[in-house]
């Protein structure tokens, strides 16, 4: 396992990154793993070197923070593992207890380092931006968390690239702690990023650690219906069903993969891995499989025209999909 720096950040972090919203309780999504079921995964991705998980508190409403807390302690060393977790969308139908307010914030980060059972965050992002809040307000609570050690830094999600413009201006004007992060859905089907919010982090000195890129298992194979998660999962069938674009971008990738020998899987995330400032994608560990097609994308170069014949099909489009 290659470890690279978040951002200008000297924090080091694995070129993958664990993604949590896979385990918790099947109550909130019908795919996810239970606890029992989603510890082997934990184990091995960090027998496997990666020292980078990320969960948030909605995800299961909290469970998956409890499952990712317990699995750390019983198979690491807090010290060697670097946890996100990520607020802003409702905890419950209580007026308060959502966005990115003053009062949710402090409150959201003392309650996710109850279920996670630690004293601090490494990583504490904010899962959209908040329009109605006022900037100052988030800017100057999270630089609160971070001075009253409960974070260690920062990170913000999926959001337009003038919303974190004005977030990452006010921090420096105003001396706060500045995020080091941005993840956002980015993958070979899911391209808008690379117009404004790449170039942005790249020049800002952001690691950008994207969400998703495998479009939701899409682009490893699975089709858009026939998969528990892919039956169930409406943003599934939002985000990329009846669009060519997404069809012939999966037959090239099974294309490149059949002539490697490899799992479609594999060439995906590789492709992901090469493009300029992407720091660890964050993947989903639910079937055996899934490591190694992850850790095998680590080692695997992809060619110019392989590159080239990857990103045609969103490349022809005159109008891209917005996220």
């Amino acid at each position: 396992m290659n470890y690279v720096r978040l951002g200008d950040s000297g924090l080091k972090v694995s070129r993958l990154c664990l993604g949590c919203m896979t385990y918790g309780d099947p109550a909130w999504r019908p795919w996810v793993l239970k606890e029992d079921e989603a510890r082997p995964f934990i184990r091995d991705a960090l027998d496997a070197g990666i020292n980078f998980f990320d969960t948030a508190d909605v995800y299961s409403g909290g469970e998956s923070e409890r499952i990712v807390g317990r699995a750390v302690k019983d198979f690491a060393r807090r010290e060697d593992v670097v946890i996100t977790t990520k607020a802003f969308f409702p905890m419950s139908d209580k007026p308060n207890d959502r966005g990115l307010s003053r009062k949710h914030i402090l409150a959201s980060v003392d309650a996710s380092l109850h279920r996670l059972g630690t004293d601090y965050i490494d990583l504490f992002v904010i899962h959209r931006f908040d329009p109605e809040t006022p900037i100052a307000e988030t800017a100057e609570a999270l630089d609160a968390v971070v001075r009253a050690g409960k974070v260690r830094y920062l990170g913000a999600s999926s959001m337009h690239a003038w919303q974190f413009m004005k977030l990452l201006a006010f921090q420096r004007h105003n001396g706060l702690a500045r995020f080091v992060s941005m993840q956002s859905q980015y993958n070979l089907i899911t391209r808008e990023d690379e117009e404004e919010m790449i170039p942005l982090c790249r020049e800002e000195g952001i690691g950008l650690t994207p969400w998703s890129p495998l479009g939701r298992g899409v682009l490893a194979g699975a089709r858009i219906t026939g998969t528990l998660r892919a039956d169930t999962d409406e943003q599934v069938r939002q985000w990329y069903d009846g669009r060519g674009e997404v069809s012939e971008t999966v037959a090239t990738v099974e294309t490149v993969a059949a002539a490697r020998g490899v799992a479609p899987a594999r060439i995906a995330l590789a492709w992901v891995l090469a493009r300029p400032g992407i720091t660890s994608p964050i993947v989903g560990l639910s079937k055996s499989h899934h490591l190694s097609d992850s850790l095998g994308a680590l080692s695997l170069d992809l060619s110019g025209d392989e590159m080239a014949a990857l990103e045609a099909p969103l490349r022809n489009l005159q109008h891209p999909p917005r996220w």
